[in-house]
């Protein structure tokens, strides 16, 4: 009997990583309010990246060194053109996934971390950026690596960001009520869609502001010490 080379473990193990991290995650959200009364947000703070960021570490490397496992679906890397694409796609992805540095002092927990109601910059384009980059970047990566332990990586940090989307609104819904759903009904979680109703509209100096330069400067540093930390990963061995 034939050993079929799409079951490969690897395929099982990225899908436990991140089960393992979406529970880490999105319980340790569902925790904040309980968890702040008795330990404050600082602690929290501190306590949730103790957990999610070590996770966050493993995946990442777990899937450096396992992304052309299973099948090779499709071959584009030699294509020209594609590679311009997948790295465009990617800056714009960490453009929607990190507006949360809004304000790094309260990451890094310096100042007192709050829950916002953030309505301005990207979140007019849409509600839940997260979301939205997760899809780019699994968009592009998928496409440039064309294998399937890529394509159910890819499918499961989608399904996971997804359930962030409702999880996020409960969350938001129960901390602030008649506030937030004004909110809901001022933007979209489809990107664009509230700009298109006529709902919001892009204010173009809000994105003149430290944090979207930070980004920017991250997704440089990327692309540049992105063969570096492909062969840092390599030498660990799992």
């Amino acid at each position: 009997m034939m050993t079929n080379p799409w079951f490969t473990s690897s395929h099982f193990v990225i899908l436990g990583l991140q089960l393992a991290f979406a529970i880490a995650h999105s319980g340790g959200a569902a925790l904040r309010p309980w968890a702040e009364k008795f330990i404050g947000p600082r602690l929290y703070r501190i306590l949730f990246a103790l957990v999610s960021l070590p996770l966050a570490v493993i995946l990442i490397t777990y899937f450096f060194n396992h992304r052309y496992d299973g099948w090779q679906l499709w071959q584009v890397q030699g294509i020209p053109g594609v590679k311009p694409v997948v790295w465009v796609l990617s800056a714009i992805s960490f453009l929607f996934l990190y507006p949360a540095t809004f304000n790094l002092l309260e990451i890094a927990a310096i100042q007192k971390p709050q829950v916002h109601l953030y309505e301005t910059g990207i979140m007019r384009i849409t509600r839940h950026p997260q979301m939205v980059g997760q899809v780019i970047w699994c968009v592009a990566h998928t496409l440039w690596l064309g294998t399937t332990f890529t394509f159910v990586t890819s499918m499961g940090l989608i399904l996971h960001h997804l359930f962030g989307v409702w999880h996020g609104d409960r969350r938001l819904s129960n901390r602030y009520g008649e506030a937030f759903a004004a909110v809901k009904q001022r933007t979209s979680i489809i990107p664009f869609k509230a700009i298109l109703d006529g709902r919001q509209s892009i204010q173009w100096q809000e994105f003149f502001r430290p944090a979207y330069l930070g980004v920017a400067i991250f997704v440089a540093l990327l692309w540049w010490s992105h063969p570096l930390l492909i062969v840092a990963t390599s030498r660990i061995i799992w």
